[in-house]
This record gives structure tokens, sequence and C-alpha cells, in this order.
């Protein structure tokens, strides 16, 4: 797998015919090409063909930022400078959203990509039937090296690029490939900003006060456990932590995904769902309370910068299979992974069967969940998952259910302890065949506050906003 559809350096580009790097960035584009992004693709080579003539470095058309699921149009690596270029073909306006969108691409690159963070960044609207350019002669950088978005038109461009160009010479030139190669990798700043989304806060602060409440702390703490024996021993661990729907499972995957955050401690950690929806709506929820919260106290913050924060904790699960392939060799930068929703990772033909047709992989020899462990696996000291497994739902075509993630195990890593809870062994869980291949070994251990026992009305997957709203103590 490739995190472009088209690279090349520049000097080669200028060479290549239109239609050939058209014909590259069609076979290595998953979606059916439409005529407008066909259309798109051949106005921007043609614009950057007639301006790049006197430059020399690389060009990525269609990069995707690692771990983002987000493709910036073109990244130009030109000396000491990584130029990201957003186009609106045929556009005359600068949209606010296309404003927002190339800062966004900017900051994702900054906080997330190893490679990208010590170098200027130059994020650029380039809106081509614009009459006028808003570009002044740059004097000193946006926060972090990032320079605020810079909006241009056709016409002025190259006098855009050679002008950041002049403002950044004498800085150390980038090498293309080794940038292209930077993996994800948040910046300790961003890492410590997430944490503070939670700041003094814990599972403790919206636990009801009857005995419904009974363990979303204990469970917490349960893991958390394991988490500092696996990092202290030099072992690898999964835990099953179950529970119905509205038990709290979300909740406490987010607990501890921001209980480990820091870098410097080797304990980063993450939290993963295949569930899209779920995603947008946690990211948008936690970004909302902390920019309302912010304005309250006459702070004033961009909604984006607070969502990279977000970001740092709460991705797609595909996201972060996509760079594990990519990155094939590499451990993942986490050292322990939350997997909401677990049973619903693909089984082995699905999983075949997407490799194949849509990542060009054509023996592909994992179902979903060996491959994550796997991932974990790579690294050669600790790592620590965590599977929330909801219980009583119909596993849908494709879906492996948990046995798989117990089989897998059994299968290829016989050496990882695993943690349970006695509950797993019930119908709802569907695991009871799985459990009986590894009922005798030595590293299976039960741990009854691995499972929440009741639901809690006051949180819901279906509505994080109810939430936010008892974590922050905050009314909207």
């Amino acid at each position: 797998m490739l995190r472009y559809f088209y690279s090349n350096s520049i000097q080669d580009f200028l060479s290549d015919s239109s239609n050939t790097i058209l014909g590259k960035l069609a076979r290595n584009n998953d979606f059916s090409l439409e005529s407008t992004q066909k259309a798109a693709w051949l106005g921007e080579i043609d614009i950057l063909k007639s301006i790049l003539t006197n430059n020399e470095g690389t060009i990525f058309f269609e990069y995707s930022i690692p771990r983002m699921g987000r493709r910036i149009d073109v990244v130009l690596i030109i000396k000491s400078v990584i130029f990201v270029l957003e186009f609106k073909v045929g556009e005359k306006e600068f949209q606010a959203y296309a404003i927002n969108q190339v800062w966004d691409y900017a900051l994702d690159l900054k906080n997330f990509h190893e490679t990208s963070r010590d170098h200027l960044i130059a994020p650029i609207l380039i809106a081509t039937e614009a009459l006028h350019s808003h570009f002044t002669t740059v004097e000193k950088s946006h926060q972090d090296r990032t320079l605020s978005p810079i909006k241009t038109n056709t016409k002025d461009l190259k006098s855009v690029i050679d002008g950041i160009l002049t403002f950044a010479e004498g800085e150390i030139e980038i090498d293309g490939n080794t940038w292209c190669n930077g993996r994800y990798a948040p910046t300790p700043t961003i890492l410590e900003a997430a944490m503070a989304l939670y700041n003094n806060h814990s599972v403790a602060d919206i636990s009801r006060r009857d005995a419904s409440a009974k363990n979303l702390s204990e469970t917490s703490d349960a893991i958390s456990q394991i988490i500092i024996d696996s990092k202290k021993s030099g072992k690898k661990s999964i835990c099953f932590v179950t529970g119905v729907p509205g038990a709290g499972k979300t909740l406490v995957g987010l607990d501890i995904a921001t209980k480990h955050l820091k870098s410097e401690s080797e304990t980063t950690s993450v939290f993963l769902s295949g569930n899209g929806p779920l995603v947008a709506v946690l990211r948008e929820a936690l970004t909302r309370d902390r920019w309302k919260r912010e304005k309250e106290i006459g702070k004033k913050v961009r909604k984006g910068e607070i969502f990279s924060e977000v970001k740092a904790f709460v991705q797609n699960v595909h996201n972060f299979r996509d760079e594990c392939l990519i990155d094939i060799d590499r451990p993942p930068f986490d050292h322990i992974a939350i997997f909401d929703e677990a049973q619903r990772a693909w089984d082995l033909i699905q999983t075949q069967n997407f490799m194949s047709r849509k990542k060009n992989h054509k023996d592909f020899k994992y179902s979903e969940p060996e491959f994550l462990i796997s991932c974990l696996n790579r690294h050669s000291d600790w790592a620590v998952i965590i599977c929330l497994v909801g219980g009583g739902q119909e596993i849908n075509t494709g879906e492996a259910g948990i046995g798989e993630w117990l089989e897998g195990l059994n299968r290829s890593f016989k050496n990882w302890e695993i943690h349970v809870s006695s509950r797993l062994y019930d119908s709802e869980y569907a695991a009871g065949e799985a459990l009986k291949l590894i009922k005798n070994k030595e590293n299976l251990f039960f741990n009854d506050n691995l499972h929440l026992s009741v639901s809690m009305r006051s949180f819901r997957a279906e509505n994080v906003s109810l939430f936010v709203k008892h974590l922050f103590r905050y009314k909207y």
C-alpha cells in the first residue's frame, strides 16, 4: 500500500504526460472515478506543470495523512518547506470551509506526522478563478512553524511559493522519500493538550450514587493495573471487557485512553472504533465541550485546533489498520489499543475479500482480529489490547464475533496473557467454544471486574452528548 496516488520528483513530474499522471491517479483511487474528479486532477496537473519549471523537489498527489483518514490534494516538498495545496478548481471565492480544510491538513501533519513536525509547513488554498490573492510577505510563522492559511489564485501561486522559499532560505532541506515514510507519531504537545480534555476527571465523576454504578471505576482500575503490570514485566496482555449496551464500555475505554497519553512514558494509547458515526459524534461532542468551556473563560481558540487534540486518542480502527499495512515492519506508535465493539471485527473471508478488492493484497492471510493483534505484537517490549465486547447483539455477515479474537490468540500469539471475566462464557457473547481452546492455559486469568453488569441510562453510544455533560458537568 502507498500513502499517495501519485508521487515523483518535480522534474520527472514535468516530463510525465498529463495522461500518464492521470492514469496512475485513477489506478490508485479506491472509489469510482467521477468526471468532476478527473477534470479537477487534470486542472491541478496543468497548473503545477506551468509554475514548477524552475523548482526541484518531490510532489505527491492525494497524500494520506497517517491515521487521519484524509487526503491532501497535493503536497510539494521543496528545499526546506512542506507545501500543503488545496485546490478549488473553478472557484472564484475563498470559502470559509475550504480555508479551515487546508488549515486542518497542515495541523494534522504538524501534530501527527513524525517527519513534518520540525519543518515549516505552508498551507495554501487555491481558488483557481479568484480575481485577487490574499498574501503578504511572510515575516514569521504561526505556532510551531506552521503558517496561517494563504489564499491565492492560479496566477499568483508561483509568486506565493517563491516568497515562502525566500523566507525559509538557509534551513535544512527535506528529503522527499524520507518525509513520505514518516510514521504516525503525535507530538508531546498534542498529547498534553488531549490529556487536558480529561484533566481531573475520571469515570468516577459520572458514577451514579446507587448500586447501578457499581463497577465503572473498578473496571477502569482493573485495566490500569494490567497495563502497569505489563509494562513493568515486559509482557503482552489482552483483556476483554464485557457488558450490555449502555453499561459504560465506551466510557471506560475513553477513560483508559486518556489516562495513558504521555509519550515520554512510552505508555501511549488510542481508542479505536469501526463505527464511523460514533467516532464522529465522540469527536464533535468533546470538541464542542472544550470549545465552550474555553469561551466561557474568555479564551479564543479555534475549534479545529481542539479537534486535533481529540483525534490524538479517538480514531477510526480502519485508519489504524491501513497505517499498519503501510508501515508493515514497524510497531504502531501506541502501546495500548482499545477496540470498541470488538465482536464486530471482520472474519477471515470478509477481510481477505476487502484486502483483495480495495487494498491490492491478494494473499492476505489474517482475519481482522488476528491482524490487529499482530500489529501490537510488533512491539519488542510490551503491549496491551483492550477489547470492549457488547453482549446480546446480532452478529452480522462477515463479522467474526469474539471467538475469532480468542482463536487468533491460540493460533499465533500463545505468549500473550489473556484477561477475561467469567461472564464471557455467557451465551450472549458466543465465545464458549473458543474459550474451551484456552481454558487450561497458564496465561488465562479471570477477573470479574472486567464485566460491567448494569446498564447506565445516563450513557449510551447513540447519545454521547449526555456523556459529555455528565463528565464535565457542563449544561448545554
